[in-house]
């Protein structure tokens, strides 16, 4: 043990003079939250306050009602080249057949494959279709007859959820970036103590020494997850302090990373970094040249990535609560939301992780003893 010190303290001490490399293995994990947050701000905004919605308005004069009640709901007649896109045509009939109590057409122009324009128009045919229902009900009513009867079903929802799980929907959108950022903050690291230490020859030398294949790779993994996890903790860190920031209240919640959550969050990342570690390491070790190394690992990443991500969205199969990655990220979903952390399949999970890990060191390890590997031949 005292070698594998040696050379972990080597790897730190190498790792911490390019201090250009380590800040670029950290700016994700420094950037990020910030990001997330100022995302969810605008978000937010845009909820609570929607914007004025221009929209050009033909034959308006023939239904004031109809465009008084669209004001109402920030929808009002514009002009211009934003008004020009969302056109509402009244029927020059229009007064005579509500008149009449029969159906006057109104009819929007625009281009549904613009995306910026479909939110608009969801937007402008819900306040129709909200109209169309306040003109059915009173003209009923007109009529003796109670708009009731055409409601045969009263369905009432008594929603369960707490302000914690619902806050704990919003912050697993954020979730995956946290425990990504164990992927991200030592890839830089995995690469120049591998591939890098190869290209300048020291590899080569480091295993000229009384030192095994084994304890180098133990060296080089501890220091890899050390980075991977100080990444965590600034994350951890940064989100403690910028989510309360958030107006969380205007949705009707709010959020808080608190220590005990950080915590959970570090004990729960560390099988995590360590896969990661191993795998960076594995792969930067296979490749031939430091480019090839970043190449290979750009793609790899997509599958932890595309795991998180999955398990975020609720779009994967059950089996995925017992992989790596996965468990981990449905596991802590859970308690964010309020709910009793799901035991048995994080013990799976990490114990999984931790096996994986495991089987990348020892292929590692083996990898080293070759002449071929250690000198790219």
């Amino acid at each position: 043990m005292a070698k594998v010190f040696t050379l972990l303290r080597k790897e730190l001490v190498d790792a911490s003079r390019d201090k250009r490399s380590v800040l670029a293995g950290l700016y994700y994990a420094i950037g990020t939250p910030l990001l997330m947050c100022g995302l969810f701000i605008v978000l937010i905004n845009q909820l609570s306050s929607p914007e004025d919605l221009p929209v050009k308005m033909v034959n308006a004069d023939k239904a004031p009602d109809l465009v008084r009640y669209l004001g109402q709901q920030g929808i009002n007649s514009g002009s211009g080249e934003k008004a020009d896109k969302l056109v509402l045509q009244i029927s020059s009939d229009y007064p005579q057949k509500m008149a009449r109590g029969e159906s006057a057409e109104v009819t929007v122009i625009a281009d549904n494959s613009d995306e910026k324009m479909q939110d608009s128009i969801r937007r402008l045919q819900k306040a129709l279709q909200a109209y169309s229902a306040e003109m059915g009900s009173l003209r009923l009513i007109a009529r003796g007859i109670d708009p009731r009867v055409l409601q045969p079903l009263k369905v009432e929802l008594h929603d369960q959820a707490t302000p914690d799980s619902k806050g704990g929907m919003i912050l697993g959108i954020a979730l995956f970036t946290m425990l990504y950022s164990v992927f991200i903050s030592g890839m830089n690291l995995a690469i120049d103590t591998s591939a890098g230490e190869r290209e300048r020859n020291s590899l080569g030398l480091l295993l000229s020494h009384p030192v095994t294949t084994g304890q180098l790779v133990i060296s080089k993994l501890l220091a890899v997850t050390a980075f991977a996890m100080l990444g965590l903790v600034l994350i951890l860190l940064i989100s403690h302090f910028a989510y309360p920031l958030v107006p969380w209240a205007e949705l009707g919640f709010s959020i808080s990373i608190s220590p005990q959550f950080m915590l959970l969050m570090l004990a729960v990342g560390l099988p995590v970094a360590m896969l990661a570690a191993s795998l960076q390491l594995f792969v930067s070790f296979m490749a031939k040249t430091f480019k090839e190394a970043q190449s290979y690992l750009t793609m790899v990443m997509f599958i932890p990535l595309a795991l998180a991500m999955s398990a975020s969205y609720n779009i994967a199969p059950e089996v995925l609560k017992w992989l790596p990655v996965s468990g981990q990220q449905q596991a802590l979903m859970e308690v964010i939301k309020g709910k009793t952390l799901p035991w048995m399949e994080l013990a799976i999970a990490s114990g999984l992780t931790l096996l994986i890990a495991a089987i990348l060191a020892t292929a590692l390890a083996r990898m080293l003893r070759s002449e071929k590997v250690v000198f790219g031949l």
